[in-house]
């Protein structure tokens, strides 16, 4: 698999809809709320990571099951984080009929983008990837960087991460 290009977007008006509310995709919607303010996660039940975030108003929570045809068309990225595989990819076929930028995390095959593990303070990002292959290898370095980053005890927690990291 080639190198993935490291490209840094401005999400701040952005929709973003993620699928699935479980531990994968609440550490994505934790990582996400810091970069956006337009975030909906579609799930039956979710983490109380995810609940809380939605009861202080960081995001929208649907509490329902991916539907075909009912992903958002104005969406300008979607995360499929469902626990079936199956519906993981029915919503990667509706994004691509869409046109919209998708990452599936039941197979890399199907990501238009990677998500990277971020480390950051102010306004400096860095983001980590290990080719979508080595996710212990992305995720030691990500644990490494943030470490040296908040070292000096500036702890750069956003107004949410802070909030939902404490479930």
């Amino acid at each position: 698999m080639p190198k993935k290009f490291p490209l840094f977007i401005d999400l701040t008006e952005k929709k973003v809809v993620v699928y699935g509310a479980g531990v994968i995709a609440s550490r994505r919607v934790e990582t996400l709320l810091a970069f956006t303010s337009s975030l909906t996660v579609f799930a039956p039940e979710a983490s109380e990571r995810v609940q809380r975030a939605a009861e202080e108003g960081y995001l929208v929570w649907k509490r329902e099951a991916y539907q075909e045809g009912t992903i958002p068309a104005d969406a300008f990225m979607v995360l499929a984080a469902t626990n079936d595989a199956w519906v993981n990819t029915q919503i990667w076929k509706e994004c691509k009929e869409k046109h919209i930028l998708v990452n599936v995390c039941s197979d890399r095959d199907l990501c238009d983008f990677q998500f990277p593990g971020i480390a950051s303070r102010g306004d400096l990002v860095i983001g980590i990837n290990a080719g979508g292959q080595d996710h212990r290898l992305a995720k030691t370095w990500t644990d490494k960087i943030k470490k040296e980053v908040t070292e000096d005890g500036f702890n750069n927690q956003t107004k949410t991460s802070s909030d939902i990291s404490k479930a």
